[in-house]
């Protein structure tokens, strides 16, 4: 039994040191998402912020995808907290679901790369992502993305409950608000609108991030209330 605890002491403390580094990496790869965006971060550069070795980093992640997904994870609790922070500033369905989206639009505004970094995992298919991604880093980025949603398919949930809402699966809806959302918020970073001035000419307009929201909103509202009449 004595000879046993130095062993598990040190097991312990070797854990301790991964959880430790793990942490380091992923916060370093943050800060170069935040400042250079998520095309110019390297692996390369990420080692070199923790002040390690790049083939450390394969110790810890399977890859560049797997830092990636559990980067995006510190970006979508953020997330949560802002979206149940505007769910709780009204009772009233309507108001609530604009202030979750106008929540959503805003820190998609103000966090540029957690919407690239979003999309670029979006751009993977299922079978894709459990090759490339250990199980665990899976589950966590699964539950972080499921606790913003929770925040919307409740207010989905409780606004049909009352009346105001007419949604059939409040869940479905909260997928694709949530993916929809995130092609409009690069839209509105693009700030370009390509549009007809003519039968088969293009022309190029400009759109606004307030215009975004606007769409945003309106179409929130259109699907959840779908054929309830408003008074």
């Amino acid at each position: 039994m004595e000879a046993t605890r130095p062993t598990d002491g040190r097991r312990s403390a070797a854990a301790q040191r991964r959880r430790e580094r793990e942490r380091d990496i992923i916060a370093a790869t943050r800060e170069l998402f935040d400042r250079n965006g998520v095309r110019e971060a390297q692996i390369e550069d990420v080692a070199r912020a923790v002040g390690i070795n790049r083939a450390i980093i394969y110790r810890h992640f399977t890859g560049k995808e797997e830092l990636f997904a559990l980067t995006l994870v510190g970006y979508l609790d953020e997330l949560k907290e802002s979206l149940a922070a505007a769910a709780a500033t009204s009772d009233a369905p309507r108001e609530r679901l604009v202030a979750i989206t106008e929540a959503f639009v805003d820190y998609g505004l103000g966090h540029p790369a957690f919407v690239d970094c979003a999309q670029t995992l979006m751009r993977r298919t299922g079978p894709e992502l459990w090759d490339e991604i250990a199980e665990s880093a899976i589950y966590r980025l699964g539950r972080s993305i499921s606790g913003c949603l929770a925040v919307l398919a409740a207010a989905l949930e409780e606004g049909t409950s009352a009346g105001e809402f007419s949604v059939a699966d409040p869940h479905l809806l909260a997928n694709t608000l949530y993916a929809s959302g995130l092609g409009a918020l690069q839209l509105a970073r693009v700030g370009i609108l390509v549009k007809e001035a003519a039968p088969g000419v293009p022309t190029v307009g400009t759109i606004s991030a307030d215009q975004v929201t606007d769409y945003l909103v309106t179409s929130a509202l259109a699907l959840a209330t779908g054929g309830v009449r408003t008074p």
